[in-house]
């Protein structure tokens, strides 16, 4: 009789290609290190790495025809399925290059994280985000390679919508690419509603913002007091937003929203996809903009997160930068980045160090926008008194003569209407 044993689909191996100017090849190592982080988080093991340093990329395959060449000898050698490119190929050059590589998977950087946020999706959101953001990569593709993503399938690439979905013409992947924008634009309304409710309850609105796996979700873990969020060392841990109440140092609190991280050159279909992900940094009233101390590309990390809050509606709202992992550095280092980043709160979302001062600098810059004020209410004016958890967040309050002063927390707006509620009365 034959024991049962357990089988393992064999592990993939991946041949990563770097491609970039000849002017900047510290851009090139950069780029080709963030791609093997990616392809590892992907599932597979990267077996070998070759980069080259171009003019202009060659309109057939990206690179030129003797890289080619050197790119099937290595896969034949390190016994490599798969072909990863840190660019985005044109469908010419998807069908071009699987023809000079016969046998070998050629997936490009957008087909990597696109398969990435496919294993990542946990809600019905992120699936619908993930599967428009998916056919709208695929639609230009529908020859060749493009059945790949196949669910029957296995390894990078192959987490897509599935047979049953593409394997249909053209117009039927266009009609679901337009339910998918529907039910998407539904969930657009019912999230704006649920932000117009909130912004209706006088609660500041913070937002954390950064670069993939530098701790966002640890941060917010640690500042709530509760495993509120989903955190792991793997790049894009979080696609779907988290929110949770945090208690702010002097009193009242404040909704803390975890946002998808940033990564450099993210697919143009992923940055429209999960646009209502990212529509919560643009109502926040202050952007905690969390870095990664012990990363050697910290300075470009950050770089490529102010060019997303560029693009973004967040022109005006106040930036609190915090450094997470600074546990991880030398005393001489921490004191070389206070002196590069001055600015900068250096924590350890880990251990908790620096969190206390972090969330007291949030606090601060919240009074860009909410003030802290006394009112005094008399005692024949007492029915205001429920008014202000209408439209402010009363910090605490103690007996004045015959009524009661109230410290809040309240916008500008508000506090002239509370005035003017007072003089009426």
């Amino acid at each position: 009789m034959r024991r049962a044993r357990e089988t393992r689909a064999p592990v993939e191996r991946a041949v990563l290609v770097g491609v970039g100017p000849k002017s900047r090849p510290e851009l090139i190592r950069s780029s080709l290190s963030e791609l093997e982080r990616l392809t590892e988080t992907a599932g597979a093991v990267v077996a070998g790495r070759t980069s080259q340093a171009l003019e202009r990329f060659h309109p057939a395959t990206l690179v030129g025809s003797g890289k080619v060449a050197e790119i099937a000898g290595m896969c034949a050698g390190l016994r490599a399925g798969t072909v990863i490119f840190d660019e985005e190929l044109s469908p010419g050059q998807q069908k071009n290059l699987e023809k000079a590589l016969p046998g070998r998977k050629v997936v490009d950087r957008t087909r990597l994280i696109l398969d990435i946020f496919a294993q990542r999706a946990r809600t019905s959101e992120g699936t619908l985000q993930v599967e428009l953001a998916q056919l709208s990569y695929m639609l230009p593709r529908l020859t060749g390679a493009w059945r790949s993503f196949s669910q029957q399938g296995g390894g990078i690439g192959t987490r897509g919508p599935g047979e049953r979905k593409l394997e249909y013409e053209r117009r039927h992947i266009q009609r679901r690419i337009s339910h998918l924008d529907a039910d998407l634009e539904r969930v657009r309304a019912a999230r704006g509603l649920r932000r117009e409710r909130r912004a209706g309850v006088p609660v500041p609105q913070i937002a954390l913002v950064g670069y993939t796996n530098v701790g966002k979700s640890t941060l917010l873990n640690r500042l709530v007091g509760e495993r509120a969020a989903y955190a792991d060392d793997k790049l894009f841990a979080t696609l779907d937003p988290t929110a949770r109440r945090v208690r702010l140092p002097e009193g009242g609190w404040a909704v803390l929203t975890d946002t998808v991280g940033f990564i450099q050159r993210l697919p143009t279909t992923l940055v429209a996809a999960f646009r209502s992900t990212l529509e919560e940094a643009e109502s926040a009233d202050v952007l905690l903009v969390v870095g990664d101390a012990s990363s050697p590309e910290l300075d470009a990390q950050q770089a490529s997160v102010e060019a997303t809050l560029c693009d973004l509606d967040t022109a005006g709202i106040p930036r609190v930068l915090v450094l997470n992992k600074s546990d991880r550095l030398s005393p001489e280092a921490r004191a070389d980045l206070a002196r590069r980043r001055p600015e900068a709160v250096q924590i350890s979302a880990h251990s908790g160090a620096g969190v206390e001062e972090a969330l007291a600098r949030v606090e601060r810059a919240l009074e860009e926008r909410w003030l802290k004020r006394e009112l005094d209410i008399p005692a024949e004016k007492s029915a205001i008194a429920a008014r202000l958890y209408e439209c402010a967040q009363v910090l605490g309050r103690r007996p004045l003569g015959g009524g009661l002063r109230y410290r809040l927390r309240v916008t500008a707006e508000n506090w002239r209407r509370l005035q003017a509620m007072i003089a009426e009365c």
